[in-house]
This record gives C-alpha cells, structure tokens and sequence, in this order.
C-alpha cells in the first residue's frame, strides 16, 4: 500500500462542519504540514470551528470564495501548495429545493474554478480530494442487503446530489483530460460539536432544549445512515495519505436509523415524551428513503468506525447544551423547512476584533491573509454579520405595497420599487437585472376606486392587471429563479352548505374558488387557479384589510365608519400591521403554494363598530340593512366568508386571532380617553 505525504495543503469550506473537523486534526497531528484554509465565511461557517487551531505556526485562513479564479490562482502559487481538499459547497437539500441556483453556482462552477487552476499550475498538484455524498447514488432499495459500491450508477433526486454528481463528472474529465490526480469520496450523514443547525440531529437537539416540537418531514420512516464527525475525519486523513488516485471512496456505516428513532433517542437523552414533542410536517417535494453505502474499499486502507451511536449522540448533546449561543439566533434554521436567507443572526464570528487582517508582500502583489486571533487577543466576538436581503416591490402608489417599504426600512432590508409596467415583459426583465433581487412582491392589483364596483365598468383594465401582468410577473420571476410573494384575495369565496355562517368551518387553501359575483373576484379566482402551475409562487389571500391608520380611505373599519349603513355578517379579516411582517418572515422562509392570510377566526361589521364606539368614539352611531337592501345600491355583489387559517397559525403560533390582533394592533395604539373611563 503506498503512502503519501503532503507539504501543503489547501482546504476549501474548513470553516464548516466536517472540513473544520479534518483540518483540526491535520493541523494538530502533522505539525510540518502546511495548512491553508480557504472559505468566503457563508452562514453555515464559523472561525469558531477552527479556534482548536488559532494558535499553530502552520495554520492559516484566507477568507475568499472558491469561484474567485483570480484567487484560487494566487494561492495556489503563492502558498506552494501541492494538496487540494475541497470541501467547500452548498450542503442543505431543503435549501437546494427553494434556491438552486446558488447550488449550480457554489457546486458545479467553483468546483470548475479549483479544477481549472490546478490544470494552470502544470503538475504542482498531486493530490486533488474532491468530497461528494452518498446522495448522489439516489434512492437505495428498501430490501436491499448489500450497499452502493463505488461503481454503482449515480441517480440523483434532488438540486443538491445533481450538483454535486455534476461536479464529480467535471473531476473525473480533469483526471483523465489532464491527469491531475484527483480522489473522490462518498458519505453518509455526519454529525457531532459545531454541526449548523439546519441539520436533523442538532436542530432536534436545540428544538428539544427549548421544550419545542420536534417536526420529521412527511412519517419519519425514512432511512439514514449517521457517522461521528471525529471518525470522518480519521476517514479523510487516511485517504489522503493511503488513498490510490484516480479512485472513489465511501465513507459509511452499515448501522442505519429511521428519522423518528433519532427524534426518540434525543428525547430520550433529554427525558422527553416522544408521543407529545414529534410533530410531523410537510415531507420535501422528493425525500429519499435510504441510502446505504458498500465500505469495505475504504476498510481495506485501515479504516473502520470508532464511535457508538450512543456514545456520539451523548457528546454531541453535551456540547450544544454548553454551546447554545455558538451560531448566534438560529431561528430560522429551526423551522421545518429552513432555507438560506431565514438565518438572518448567525453568528460566524467574521466581523470585528474577532480575526485580524494581515497584509504580506510576495512578489511585488499584495494579498490580504485573515487568520483566528491567538489567545490573548483584544476583543470579543462582534455582532453577527447577515445575508444580504434585497426586495423588489410592485404596488408603490398602493396600500400595501407602501406599507411594505415601511417595514423594510424598519428592518434594514434593502428594497426597491419595480419600475415597469406588469403587463409589459420587457420592463419586469429590466427590473430584475437592474435590481438584482433575492425577492419580488407583487402588492400591484386593481380592486377599483373607490371599490370593487369600478372594476365592472373597467374590464379589460382588470384583466390588464390581475391576469395577464400578475402571471407575466410569475413567469418573469420563474425564469430568473426568484421567489414571488403575490398577495392575493380570500374574496372568492361565498358562505356555501358546506361552510356555512357561524359554524366554523373555513374555506381552506386547497378548496376551490365558489364566488364569481363580481368581476374583481372572477379575475382573482381565475389568476389564482393559473399561479397554481408556478412552483416558484406565494399565494397570499388577503381579506377585507384592517390596519392602525384610520384615516386611510381603504382601510375596512374607515369605510364602514363612514357608511350610513352596513351589513352584519361575520368574516375573516386580514390585520396588516401584524401579517405584513409575516408575509416577509415568509419570503425569507422562502414558503410557497397558498395560504390563507388572516388572522384566525371571524368578527362581523357590529362587533367592529362596537370596538370603534368603545375605543374610538363614544358617540359613534350605525345603521344596519339586509343583504337584499345592500344589493339595491351596489353594482357587484360582495364576498362573505370564514377562511381556515390553521395552516398559518401552524407556521406562526405567534399569530393573534381577529379579536385581539383588532385590540392590541388598531385599537388599542388609537384609543381615545372619554367621559367613560376608556384610557
């Protein structure tokens, strides 16, 4: 068996999970091997990982991104570096499904990049780790007993395993194409200390920590297979020194667990009764049910499996009970189906004293080292730096496309307003390259001035907007990848048999549209229908809109305050102060298909104005008529319903019912003091 021996080695993503792990072990156990860490710091890295190594005279970190060719060049000659271990990608299959993009451009082009340099360098690389994962096999039979082995064909099922299936075909093409000596490696689940806690095990344990609900996507039979993070490493230290080239590695275990067992042995740990912590959510668009991997060629090079489940699932426990804080506010990755831009806290300890810029001088070029602060430094960690969010709104001139601005002001999102018309293709394309958006929200709609009854002497303006330019604005956003936050109306629906007044029972997000008595409702109910075939879309439907400002005419107590009369029938109702921050929680959470949006639960025009006598003016006074006698001084019949609003309330538990969202949100911020007493 041959054996090899680097001099210097660059290892790409080393602030992450498994890389900081091998690098720590390196930089510890070879003392004369230079290590030179390469990450651009996303928001599953920390220079936390790497604090085991702060102090060695061999170690060093660059902050950079591997799709830099100009960089990857310089430090290849710079550093003299002969190893390559690339562990630098995007990771998280939930996430490849909402932006996948960012999974073809980390994966496959950086990958490129490395692979592109090291053919530049002429035979000063003589050793290229390309680290890929079992999913790249797909789907492994459920009665099977006997493991992929590195021959067995790739059948990926997700964004994430093409990508990286991708990268592995460029890999071998530069193995054969230029005989750069590139390894390749396959492996199960990891887990252990400093794991981002988007993953399964570490997000049930901080879940669990928090007396939360552990979610397991769709019945929780699925099938993996877990390896301690220290024994991956031993793993990627024996391949680099005993691994032949041109060949492929598994790294595996052939000891595998259902999902929900894992969510029972943590409840286990933490005393926890599993009947009443395991919620079970959503399963992903596709969710493969096993994977199961043939070892035997890497226990060939000496290699096996140290660390009992048991036993590693105890130390992991122990470190995230110690560590809590380690990734900063992590709530967005603990939600059951994370996405890159909810994890606006993390922690990666980039910014600030925390790391120092170190410039030297080699060969008449500057390059800027950044390396971990030795013990002793001055400092603290600073605060957490955070992905950059951009919006783009259409509906400036409108209700909520106003109010939207507001909020992203308050939040510090960066946004624009959409400049072009929704009907015209052109002009939403040149909005999006110009823009460069990671959001669209479209709050662009005619619902008539001063109400719906316009719209029935304006058709083809309806049309104009609420069909044809709100899917030309789906399908734009389609093409470039973006996620499209369209609110919508809940007024397409009437009080039926089957959902009748007073009863409870809402329309629900999957039922369809009974109510076309108007025009306005017929061109929402029909453009809805159609959005259905965007994957790419957020349906929002908005009711009967209610915000803190009074005096804006359409708002829904302002008009019924100034009616003479009114009807009195309960309906569902939308608060905007409260569910507009929501609906940007959700663009961030990147969710997508149809929801009721509102707050939960009815309140009918009486129980409304008795607030408005009660809070606002105690001398108000109202009339009501009958459906019969409104029907004589409209022109379009009006939409009365209860839409179901458990699916939101799900996802935000936080969420007020009608009532008191109306109190702590309208009334209360507007309360008047009178003669009775009301402060």
């Amino acid at each position: 068996m041959t054996s090899y021996t680097p001099k210097s080695i660059l290892i790409t993503g080393a602030a992450g999970f498994i890389a900081s792990h091998v690098a720590n072990r390196l930089i510890r156990n070879y003392p004369d091997y230079k290590i030179v860490v390469l990450d651009k710091l996303d928001y599953c890295s920390s220079l936390k990982n790497l604090l085991p190594s702060r102090s060695s005279p061999n170690f060093k970190f660059v902050k950079g991104d591997i799709a830099s060719a100009d960089l990857v060049n310089f430090l290849l000659i710079t550093e003299e570096i002969d190893t390559i271990m690339h562990f630098a990608a995007q990771t998280h299959v939930d996430n490849s499904f909402g932006n996948s993009f960012e999974f073809t451009k980390n994966n496959i082009y950086g990958t490129h990049v490395l692979l592109e340099a090291c053919k530049v360098a002429s035979g000063q690389i003589r050793r290229f780790i390309h680290v890929s994962t079992d999913e790249v096999y797909g789907e492994t039979d459920e009665d099977a007993v006997v493991g992929n082995h590195e021959a067995s064909q790739l059948l990926p099922t997700n964004p994430y395993s093409a990508t990286k299936a991708g990268a592995e075909m460029l890999v071998m093409a530069y193995g054969r194409s230029y005989d750069l000596p590139v390894i390749t490696t396959r492996g199960n689940n990891v887990y252990g200390p400093n794991q981002f806690p988007e993953k399964l095990i570490p997000k049930f344990i901080l879940l669990a920590m928090k007396g939360q609900p552990l979610p397991i996507h769709g019945d929780g039979a699925n099938v993996r297979s877990y390896l301690y993070c220290e024994d991956v490493a031993e793993a990627f230290e024996v391949i680099l020194h005993r691994g032949e080239v041109g060949h492929v590695y598994n790294i595996g275990t052939k000891k595998e667990r259902r999902v929900i067992d894992v969510a029972k042995d943590i409840c286990k740990l933490f005393s926890l009764d599993p009947d009443a912590v395991i919620k079970f959510v959503e399963n992903r668009p596709f969710n493969d049910q096993r994977y199961f991997l043939d070892d035997q060629k890497l226990t060939n090079l000496g290699w096996s499996e140290r660390t009992l489940w048991e036993e590693g699932l105890k130390k992991t426990m122990e470190w995230y009970t110690t560590n809590p804080n380690w990734w900063g506010d992590v709530t967005g990755a603990l939600v059951p189906h994370p996405r890159m831009l909810m994890m606006p806290g993390i922690d990666n300890g980039s910014s600030g004293s925390s790391q120092q810029a170190v410039i030297t001088k080699s060969n008449s070029q500057s390059r800027m080292v950044v390396r971990v602060p030795k013990s002793g430094s001055a400092g603290g960690v600073a605060s957490p730096r955070k992905p950059s969010l951009k919006f783009l709104i259409y509906g400036r001139t409108g209700w909520i496309g106003g109010l939207l601005g507001k909020i992203c002001e308050k939040q510090g999102i960066h946004y624009e307003y959409g400049k072009g018309r929704l009907e015209d293709r052109s002009q939403l394309i040149a909005d999006i390259q110009n823009v460069k958006p990671t959001h669209v929200f479209n709050a662009a709609g005619v619902t008539g001035r001063p109400n719906v009854d316009w719209c029935e002497s304006h058709k083809p303006e309806t049309i104009r907007t609420n069909v044809v330019g709100t899917l030309n604005l789906a399908d734009v956003c389609r093409e470039h990848g973006l996620l499209l936050m369209n609110y919508a109306t809940g007024c397409i629906f009437e009080y039926d048999a089957e959902h009748q007044e007073g009863t409870g029972i809402g329309f629900k997000e999957e039922d369809k549209p009974n109510f076309d008595g108007s025009f306005y409702s017929k061109t929402k109910g029909m453009v809805e229908e159609l959005l259905n075939e965007f994957e790419n879309v957020c349906t929002l439907r908005v009711r009967m809109p209610i915000s803190s400002d009074l005096n804006n005419p359409r708002n829904f107590i302002t008009k019924i305050s100034r009616y003479n009369k009114v009807v009195n029938i309960p309906n569902s109702m939308t608060i905007l102060d409260e569910l507009l921050p929501i609906s940007v929680e959700m663009a961030k959470r990147n969710l997508k298909g149809i929801w009721n949006f509102t707050n939960p639960g009815v309140v009918s025009h009486n129980e409304i104005l008795e607030m408005y006598k009660t809070y606002i003016d105690p001398d108000f006074k109202w009339n009501n008529f009958t459906l019969e006698e409104q029907a004589k001084v409209i022109v379009a019949a009006r939409s009365n319903n209860e839409l179901d609003a458990s699916k939101l309330k799900a996802e935000f538990p936080e969420l007020l019912s009608i009532k008191d969202s109306l109190i702590k949100y309208v009334f209360e911020p507007n309360k008047k003091v009178h003669a009775n007493g009301i402060a």
